[in-house]
């Protein structure tokens, strides 16, 4: 089965602002001793969500009205620190399929494209557009098109860039290595099967 070409994605916005924010408050590492990336997503920015006692903190993800955002909002070096992949399937399994910030450490980048989540950068004004919006109205769309290279909401649009590479791993549905692998297991197996010294 071929890997969905990742073109737009859309949905409602939260806003976590802040620069620098790293992999540890992202995933702090005491929750990276799963067996599978499954339950991670209980676990996103949990220092900065959930008292010593687990109560919660004021912030975004914990409001009502933002339950359910898709699209995170965020400042300059989003995802740096450590290049611990739990940091994107966190943010993947708590529900967002997308981030739209300042910048990007590489790897994070990286590691969030293999799953076929966008990153897209976009200047400070324009996510304070978006973040504006939002506050007004938590249920306000958000549209990525990774084609165009636009995000659209509220009846505004304002420039996004992605890295090349990125951008046409996932419009053209090649962003998951280890799937296209899977995939091409037969094909691998014909070539494998014709070569004398497997077979010795």
């Amino acid at each position: 089965m071929a890997l969905e070409k990742i073109t737009r994605v859309a949905g409602r916005a939260v806003n976590v602002p802040g620069n620098d924010i790293d992999t540890d408050r992202i995933i702090p590492a005491r929750f990276m001793k799963c067996v599978t990336f499954d339950g991670l997503g209980e676990y996103l920015f949990y220092d900065m969500r959930r008292n010593a006692d687990g109560s919660e903190k004021a912030h975004p993800l914990n409001e009502q009205r933002h339950k359910g955002a898709s699209i995170l909002l965020s400042g300059v070096n989003f995802g740096c620190g450590s290049s611990r992949e739990h940091a994107p399937q966190a943010l993947q399994k708590y529900g967002i399929r997308a981030v739209i910030a300042e910048g990007f450490a590489e790897i994070f980048l990286g590691n969030s494209t293999t799953l076929g989540m966008p990153c897209v950068a976009a200047g400070r004004e324009d996510i304070a557009r978006i973040a504006a919006a939002v506050d007004r109205d938590p249920g306000t769309e958000v549209v990525i098109d990774l084609v165009g290279s636009r995000a659209t909401f509220a009846g505004q649009s304002i420039p996004v860039s992605i890295r090349e590479s990125a951008r046409d791993a996932l419009v053209k549905g090649m962003w998951d290595p280890i799937g296209e692998l899977i995939e091409g297991a037969g094909a691998a197996g014909r070539v494998a099967s014709g070569l004398p010294y497997m077979s010795a």
